[in-house]
């Protein structure tokens, strides 16, 4: 028995140290996949998504009633800026996710009672400019998702234009 106590513990070591480095990591892995699929209009500005389609996969599991817009942002440098402008539409939220994928921030068109409303995203020490909110994060790098509840197609022209005046930017 004392023989094996070693070989034992040894891989109950490398064990706890395989959970913990993978617990470890896997929010940061999944979040730099997301921001990868989401970047293609480019980091601190977002990207309107037409309506989901059943090839749609940019979101996983895309609603189809749900028009999206992402800004991947990277907050190394300075605040990003949001300018939020609520939709007319029966269900429009503002979610920001951290670089460990933890939703830091949430809106919705109840809480926003239909007037815009202006968010900085800055890392701790980090200055906020007068007459912006601000939101905290861990990392530098996370992603602000905008939906918008489309619940009549011919609508979504109109819908469409209101969600694109939200902005996300930079600090100059």
């Amino acid at each position: 028995m004392r023989r094996w106590l070693l070989p034992i513990l040894a891989g109950l070591i490398v064990a706890g140290g395989a959970y913990y480095v993978a617990l470890l990591r896997t929010p940061d892995v999944l979040m730099t996949a997301a921001i990868k699929r989401v970047s293609a209009g480019g980091v601190n500005r977002f990207t309107h998504s037409p309506l989901a389609t059943a090839a749609a996969r940019k979101i996983v599991r895309p609603s189809p009633d749900l028009a999206y817009s992402s800004c991947p942002f990277d907050v190394s440098d300075g605040p990003v800026l949001i300018d939020a402008v609520p939709v007319p539409a029966p269900y429009w939220s503002l979610s920001i996710f951290d670089s460990r994928t933890d939703t830091v921030f949430v809106r919705n068109a109840l809480q926003a009672k239909g007037m815009p409303f202006k968010l900085a995203i800055a890392r701790a020490g980090q200055v906020v400019p007068a007459g912006y909110e601000a939101v905290q994060v861990g990392g530098d790098r996370g992603i602000a998702l905008v939906r918008v509840l489309v619940t009549d197609r011919a609508r979504f022209a109109t819908l469409d234009a209101t969600r694109r005046t939200t902005t996300c930017g930079p600090l100059e």
